[in-house]
């Protein structure tokens, strides 16, 4: 199997610490030798680095950890494969161009039956079930909303019944995200910690490096993180029960199956039509 670390953060945030111990499982701590990627967004653009060798060994790993890029808004991924070869085009992240602004994907598990879910015109590049499992999202997407919606409250809610029939094919967490909202989807390992004030330290699992966010943040400041597996020993991450979903927009967890959180509204991304209200199948 492979891990997952996506972040989501309300004021633009460089995720050093934990990358820092999500590469250490890419090959030392862990056998996800197979290749890894990290995608950050900033504004309507994005920044991908991806390399098929070990992120343990990856001097391209090596910048990014080394590199405090600030996002608001991140997904990455180190890999063990199981399905296609050990290559760049097999590698997450994958992205695609959707409504005019892009979506990236990463996903955990390793499906059955899948060959033969239609992708319309977004076609995989490579071998994996992952990337051919987002294309047929985006196809599936793109036929319920022909034009970008205004309610994504509805969107997500119809992407997480995608996921539910995704999960009846095997293993399926995964990460999502369009640059402003993260979404999580769980069927059997996944954790989520939110860090705001008042801040304090944090111990890396994998690797002997300690922060005290105290000192890297003010107290406005919201951040989530998203990983497969706690990356730190002394903080209270909360894990996701299988078939759970989570969204984060700007930091803060806004919905849930488990307890919808009505507090925080959606932000209607542009002007478009609005989705049916069938019940989602």
């Amino acid at each position: 199997m492979c891990e997952l670390l996506g972040m989501s953060a309300n004021v633009p945030t460089d995720i050093c610490f934990s990358f820092t111990g999500l590469i250490q499982r890419g090959g030392r701590t862990g056998p996800h030798r197979d290749g890894w990627g990290i995608a950050f967004y900033e504004g309507k653009g994005f920044r991908t680095f991806k390399d098929p060798a070990p992120s343990c060994q990856s001097k391209i790993a090596q910048l990014v950890q080394s590199y405090p890029i600030k996002s608001r808004a991140v997904i990455s991924h180190i890999r063990q494969a199981n399905r296609g070869s050990v290559c760049l085009e097999n590698t997450h992240p994958f992205t695609r161009e959707l409504w005019g602004r892009y979506w990236t994907f990463a996903h955990n598990g390793q499906l059955t039956g899948y060959e033969t879910m239609e992708t319309g015109h977004h076609r995989p590049v490579g071998q994996t079930d992952s990337e051919l499992a987002f294309c047929w999202l985006l196809n599936q997407l793109e036929h319920r909303y022909p034009e970008p919606p205004v309610d994504m409250s509805e969107v997500f809610r119809f992407v997480t019944a995608l996921c539910d029939q995704l999960r009846e094919k095997g293993v399926f967490n995964m990460l999502l995200s369009d640059g402003e909202y993260v979404m999580s989807y769980c069927t059997n390992h996944l954790y989520w910690i939110t860090r705001q004030a008042p801040f304090g330290h944090a111990n890396l699992i994998d690797e002997d490096v300690e922060i005290n966010f105290q000192e890297e943040t003010t107290p406005e400041d919201v951040v989530s993180v998203i990983a497969t597996q706690p990356l730190t020993g002394n903080e209270n991450w909360q894990r996701m029960k299988p078939g759970e979903y989570g969204l984060f927009h700007f930091g803060k967890r806004i919905a849930t199956n488990q307890a919808e959180l009505s507090d925080v509204p959606f932000a209607a991304p542009r002007p478009g039509n609005q989705a049916p209200t069938e019940p989602l199948v």
